[in-house]
């Protein structure tokens, strides 16, 4: 049975609010460490830790408030100037904070949680009593100097245990005003969006492994009682939630109102019309009636789309921290900048591009950023610089991720990926620059010649890679040797409605997303050059491959196509010929969840009420090998008899 029966709403709403509450605080304590003396973080971070405990009293978490009543001690002498913050107690708080996060999982659990790993309950309990130099050994790296060994654990006279720390019992006041017993209450935390268990044991799983809990324990001892079915049904619920501005959702009342009244109106007309009445003024009103609901539906559209829109400064908020512990890991002086943490990115994307980011800015601090040392010897700051930036341009958002390091060489990775038989040399040989550096998103591919717990297994830039295609996404890379390296994200401003190139095949229709087409061109038959037993077409001195749509679908080819489209993707440009085109749209995306034929992201309607598929051509070009056998046509043929 649950530790928390007949209570996971309060349970829930405290790991939601506490939880971006002690996002704050990490972001606080990094901007701390470059400033100890600034009163105002002070403040913030103990009355951060003040709220989390408040907040665990209520819950009984007596573990969890006993590990915050330390730190907010901590921080009580350091805000009355009775102790200054120094490398060894930032580790002990960081330490702490990891803490306090283990036990939000274990409380997303549903279980109360365990003591804090004894190494950090003894540093912090060292520090109160004028240690200045104890460090929790979890949080000491290999290549870092040995710390000084905590003392046993010694408790202070302000720390007792907590019980005695948890505050007044406010159930025992109200039962003595009231005569009854206290209802559940909500605790007292700081507001902040919406994160739920699922995403902070997704956070917890990309902090760095060293310093992670352990315990002596045989695992079946130590492991964790199976959450309640309603305490896990709540949890998945409420990973599609969001919240959103009341501005925003009186806007759509109001065009919903504007709507009905229009509905009124075109009610009335119909009316009129059935009764005979199609004089000219009549008709007029009916053309601005509709006229008018076409602008109030197109505006309704616009108003729902911005409700799922988020600030990604949501998900750019961890990653401070994050730097920072690996950065000291490593021995590096590495600041993480953030820039436009206030564009909105689609609420789906958010959570897809946690993994992308967490891995390039692991490896700009790993591979791309040099140790102080030979920073200086090449003329530069000790301290390296890696900026993390949004912004939206026209319909997409750019995600940059830029450092100041040693940069990548071309011609070294081509060797790495010849040495591990990734691709030939012959195939090296054919590779410009653009193409080497892509390299890099290879599966298996690492220039490490040794894997450590960071990196080096030839997996996280793959990641990258994958999890941007599948948010209809690119990513550029730019790098010059000893200057530094830039990953660029391009992607869709949002998922639900993606503009389309209509194309005709015969008389069907196909939608092709226009973030892959640069251009419109005709095919000339007397042209067209054969390179290799492949068509292709020479456009302002490029030579590409011509690929008919009817054959990576798997249609016969009854006619000489007239249109070619230029399409580009990460990996390749190439000409799609068709036989025509019907115009561009904006496709309302509907998924297809019975049944996805290979090569299809999902269906829209079209004006005259037609449906039509939307190709996923990446999927499509992935094997031009296989898209003219059977199954892959009757796969199509299927797609296309359902959709009429």
């Amino acid at each position: 049975m649950s530790d928390f029966a007949g209570m996971e709403d309060l349970l829930q709403d405290f790991l939601q609010e506490a939880s971006d509450l002690l996002s704050d605080v990490d972001n606080k304590l990094v901007d701390l460490e470059k400033t100890p003396d600034d009163r105002r973080l002070l403040n913030d971070i103990f009355r951060g830790f003040h709220t989390i405990k408040g907040g665990a009293g209520f819950l009984n978490a007596g573990e969890l408030v006993t590990l915050c009543h330390l730190t907010e001690n901590l921080f009580d002498k350091f805000r009355n100037g009775e102790m200054t913050l120094t490398l060894e107690l930032m580790d002990t708080i960081m330490a702490a904070t990891k803490g306090v996060r283990d036990m939000f999982n274990e409380l997303g659990q549903a279980v109360q949680p365990r003591s804090a790993p004894p190494e950090v309950l003894a540093a912090l309990r060292a520090a109160l009593e004028g240690d200045l130099h104890a460090t929790p050994a979890a949080v000491v790296v290999p290549s870092a100097p040995a710390a000084v060994a905590a003392p046993a654990p010694v408790a202070p006279p302000a720390v007792a245990t907590s019980a005695d720390v948890a505050g007044p019992d406010w159930q025992a006041l109200h039962g003595a005003v009231t005569g009854q017993p206290a209802p559940a209450a909500v605790p007292a935390v700081a507001q902040g969006e919406v994160i739920t268990a699922a995403e902070l044991a997704h956070e917890e799983a990309h902090f760095p492994p060293e310093g992670r809990r352990t315990t002596d324990q045989p695992a079946a001892a130590v492991a964790a009682p199976a959450p309640g079915r309603r305490v896990e049904e709540r949890a998945a619920a409420r990973e599609s939630t969001i919240r959103v501005d009341t501005s925003r959702l009186d806007q759509v009342l109001n065009l919903s109102g504007e709507i009905g009244l229009t509905k009124n109106r075109l009610t009335s007309l119909r009316a009129d019309i059935l009764a005979g009445k199609t004089d000219t003024e009549t008709l007029h009103a009916l053309d601005q009636a509709v006229s008018q609901l076409d602008l109030l539906v197109s505006d309704l559209q616009n108003s729902v789309m911005k409700t799922r829109m988020q600030p990604i400064g949501r998900l750019f908020q961890k990653y401070p921290r994050i730097a920072r512990d690996l950065a000291r890991q490593l021995g590096k002086d590495v600041e993480l900048t953030l820039v436009g943490e206030e564009t909105e990115v689609d609420k789906t994307m958010i959570e897809d591009l946690a993994d992308p980011l967490i891995h390039l800015i692991r490896n700009a601090v790993d591979h791309g950023v040099e140790l102080p040392h030979e920073r200086q010897a090449a003329g530069k700051p000790a301290k390296s610089i890696v900026r993390l930036e949004a912004r939206q341009e026209g319909d997409h958002i750019v995600l940059i991720i830029a450092d100041d390091g040693r940069g990548m060489s071309a011609e070294r990775i081509r060797a790495k990926a010849i040495e591990k038989n990734i691709i030939s040399e012959e195939e090296a040989n054919t590779l410009d620059e653009r193409q080497s550096l892509n390299l890099i998103f290879l599966p298996g591919f690492s220039t490490m010649a040794q894997a450590s717990a960071v990196s080096g297994r030839g997996v996280g830039m793959d990641v990258v890679k994958t999890n941007i295609q599948k948010l209809n996404g690119s990513v550029e890379i730019r790098s010059e040797p000893g200057k530094g390296s830039v990953f660029i994200i391009s992607l869709p401003l949002t998922l639900a409605i993606l503009p389309v190139l209509l194309v005709l095949l015969g008389d069907q229709p196909f939608a092709l997303p226009l973030s892959m087409v640069r251009e419109i061109l005709p095919i000339e038959k007397e042209k067209m050059q054969e390179v290799g037993g492949k068509e292709t077409l020479v456009v302002r001195g490029e030579i590409l491959p011509v690929i008919a749509l009817s054959r990576l679908l798997g249609w016969p080819q009854l006619q000489h196509p007239e249109y070619g489209v230029l399409m580009q993707t990460s990996e390749r440009s190439f000409i799609l010929s068709v036989d025509s085109f019907a115009g561009r749209d904006d496709a309302v995306i509907k998924s297809l969840d019975d049944f996805r034929p290979r090569g299809v992201a999902g269906v829209t309607t079209l004006s005259n009420g037609q449906i039509v598929l939307i190709l996923d051509m990446k999927e499509l070009l992935s094997d031009l090998s296989s898209v003219i056998d059977t199954d892959s046509r009757s796969g199509y043929a299927r797609a296309l008899e359902h959709s009429s």
